[in-house]
Order: structure tokens, then C-alpha cells, then sequence
């Protein structure tokens, strides 16, 4: 049981807001000392993690690709086409990602999206480019909702996607985990036949959430607006 204490302090690690990176290697290592592995065996565990795992380094490929696309101007092309849209918003973009994203994802085709190789450079100016076509500024705060919900629908999209392509690792890992421990075999075709509803059900739920943020966005910037009235208006008081 002790070694649950792990769980606990991820939970109030993201609860407090504090580093996601410190958050789960703190959580780690208490937890593998609760189960009684010396220092030696965790930082080799750690050691045999990252080598193990070459999507780690993948970062020094993507963020000099990502640098170099921004300096000529992709987000600024990418907002300039979504404001000649008359009709696209910030949350029919979203949705529209979230389609692609979640089909690309069901054949097998995870590595195409991503937050650092799609949505920062690509999908979150579309979006915010739809919303100053549609307010004509956009608040620092209203930027940042328009973000998160960017990297949401990246994460809905791949995660309940790439469950339908039958050689992806996670039905791998669960036909595995089924087997070893309950004796149960299951083949990896029938948990991607049975991925598809859940796959629609969250495409539905998502999308349904990414069609309100346009109504939640009214209200956040006709907010923000009235917040910088009242504050224009107790300067000139005070100056008076």
C-alpha cells in the first residue's frame, strides 16, 4: 500500500500546478524506494528508460524545424488564410483538426500531428487567427483558452484514434497485460473493431465542447472588454 503514497503525489503535484517533469520523477523515485529498490537499480531503471525510448531525443530533430518555419512566417500565413474564411471560428477549426487528427491517428499515422510539430506552429495561429477575424483583438487570456483547447483536441484525436489501427503498441501492450496476468487471450483485431464507438462517442463529446467554445469565447471577450472599460474609467476618475 505504501507504494500508492507515488499516486498521491502526482495528484497533488498537478493539483498545486508545480513542474509536470519534477512532479513525475519525484513521484518515481519515492515510489521505487517504497518498493525497495536501491538508488543504484532506480537510476538504472531511469538510465534504461531513456535509452530504451528514442522518441525522447526526438526534440533536437523538432525544435530547430519548428524555430526555422516560424522565422518565415508560418503562423503569420497560417492567420492571414483562416481570416479570409469568413465562415471557419476558432472552434470550427479545432473540430475540423480534431477529424483529421483522430482519422490519421485510427490508420496508423500518429507522427504527422503533435503540440510541438503541428498545433504550436500550425493549428493554434489557424485558430487564433479565426478569432481576430472574429473580435478583432483577441486578450491575452482568451489566446491562451484558445491554446489549451488546440492541444486538447490534438490529445482526443490521437488518443482515442489510434486505438482502431491494430498494430499500435497500446493494443499490443493490452493484449499482452491481458494475457500475462488473467489468461485471457484476446485478439488485437477484435479491441480495434471495439475501439471504433468509443473512438465516435469521444469524437462527438469533443466536438460538442470545440462548437460551444465559440459561445464561450463571446462571453470571455465581451468580459475582458468591460474589464478594460471599468479599469479606463477609474484611471480617468483618479486622474480627475
Amino acid at each position: 500500500m505504501l507504494v500508492l503514497i507515488g499516486v498521491l503525489l502526482v495528484i497533488v503535484g498537478f493539483a498545486i500546478r508545480l513542474n509536470p517533469l519534477i512532479v513525475v520523477t519525484v513521484s518515481g523515485i519515492v515510489t521505487a524506494l517504497l518498493g525497495g529498490l536501491s538508488p543504484v537499480e532506480i537510476l538504472n531503471a531511469f538510465g534504461s528508460g531513456f535509452a530504451s525510448s528514442r522518441s525522447v531525443t526526438i526534440f533536437v530533430v523538432v525544435l530547430p524545424v519548428i524555430g526555422i518555419i516560424e522565422r518565415f512566417g508560418l503562423q503569420e500565413q497560417a492567420k492571414t488564410l483562416i481570416s479570409k474564411l469568413a465562415k471557419l471560428t476558432a472552434g470550427r477549426v479545432l473540430l475540423g483538426y480534431l477529424l483529421v487528427r483522430q482519422a490519421t491517428a485510427a490508420l496508423g499515422l500518429t507522427s504527422i500531428g503533435g503540440h510541438a510539430q503541428t498545433v504550436r506552429p500550425l493549428v493554434f495561429p489557424m485558430a487564433e487567427g479565426a478569432a481576430l477575424r472574429r473580435y478583432g483583438s483577441v486578450p491575452e487570456r482568451v489566446k491562451e483558452k484558445i491554446k489549451g483547447h488546440s492541444a486538447a483536441a490534438d490529445n482526443v484525436g490521437v488518443f482515442f484514434g489510434e486505438d482502431i489501427f491494430v498494430a499500435v503498441g497500446s493494443i499490443l501492450l493490452i493484449t499482452t497485460f491481458v494475457d500475462t496476468t488473467y489468461g485471457l487471450h484476446l485478439e488485437p483485431l477484435e479491441l480495434a473493431i471495439w475501439a471504433i464507438p468509443t473512438a465516435v462517442i469521444a469524437f462527438l463529446i469533443h466536438g460538442f465542447r470545440l462548437l460551444r467554445l465559440d459561445r464561450q469565447l463571446d462571453n470571455d471577450v465581451k468580459a475582458a472588454l468591460e474589464e478594460e472599460k471599468h479599469a479606463q474609467t477609474a484611471t480617468t476618475g483618479g486622474n480627475a
